[in-house]
């Protein structure tokens, strides 16, 4: 009788080291990818006027213009179908690769990397930020989203008690009402929880840090600031 061997240790990571490796990594990638997240979205809306890192803006903005009868960017309408496309499709790439949890982690930010850079040479050769509403900056924006909607997904499989990276209504909710629950003299309202309001906070402190950096990169070297998140993302592939 032939016995499966448990996907988390296909490749030799024992139960307790698997463990080990995502209590690491819960410290520090999270607050890596929220400042990957900043750079994309703030050079794509600077850039190609879209937001990439998260879809809710995009849903507003269609909503907007469709009342208003204004023209609208059509990459904004495909963001949404494209990000469910590109979650649907790390899932299945996860399924394929017949790997749970850590194991994950490696294989899913690689092929964010590999997007991030497609997107720099792309960038590059195209120069589709020269038109916002064209051809060149809606293919630009889509391979975009696809990044982040593979960072999304990488969270969901591999750390899901991480919160949002690039969503920063939730954490900054979270962190507000720990700092003023813990400040208050009565009794806490919520369970006092320190290490979720540091993660929130630097996820906060993260974003917003990626989002400065990147402006001011745009600023200076024009399509080439995409070189940012993508040596960001190499990094991490190469600490995992």
């Amino acid at each position: 009788m032939s016995t499966k061997e448990p996907t988390g240790t296909r490749r030799g990571v024992s139960a307790p080291d698997d463990a080990a490796k995502r209590s690491r990594s819960e410290v520090w990638l999270p607050t890596l990818l929220s400042v990957i997240a900043g750079m994309v979205d703030v050079i794509s809306f600077l850039s190609l006027d879209i937001f990439t890192a998260h879809v809710t803006g995009n849903i507003v903005v269609i909503g907007a213009l469709i009342v208003r009868h204004n023209r609208v960017n059509p990459a904004q309408i495909l963001a949404v179908p494209v990000f469910i496309l590109a979650v649907a499709a790390t899932w299945l790439i996860a399924k394929a690769s017949n790997r749970r949890g850590t194991a994950l982690m490696r294989p899913l930010l690689l092929i964010q990397f590999l997007l991030i850079t497609c997107l720099l040479i792309f960038s590059v050769i195209a120069r589709p930020s020269t038109d916002p509403h064209g051809l060149m900056a809606t293919i630009a924006a889509m391979i975009a989203v696809t990044a982040m909607g593979c960072q999304f997904a990488f969270l969901r499989l591999t750390l899901p008690v991480a919160p949002s990276t690039a969503v920063m209504t939730g954490n900054l909710t979270s962190a507000v009402l720990a700092l003023v629950d813990s400040s208050s003299r009565s009794e806490p309202l919520m369970e006092s929880d320190s290490k979720r309001l540091r993660a929130a906070l630097h996820l906060l402190v993260g974003f917003f840090a990626g989002c400065v950096i990147a402006t001011a990169a745009l600023m200076y070297l024009g399509d080439w600031a995409w070189s940012l998140p993508a040596a960001l993302a190499g990094a991490a592939v190469a600490l995992q």
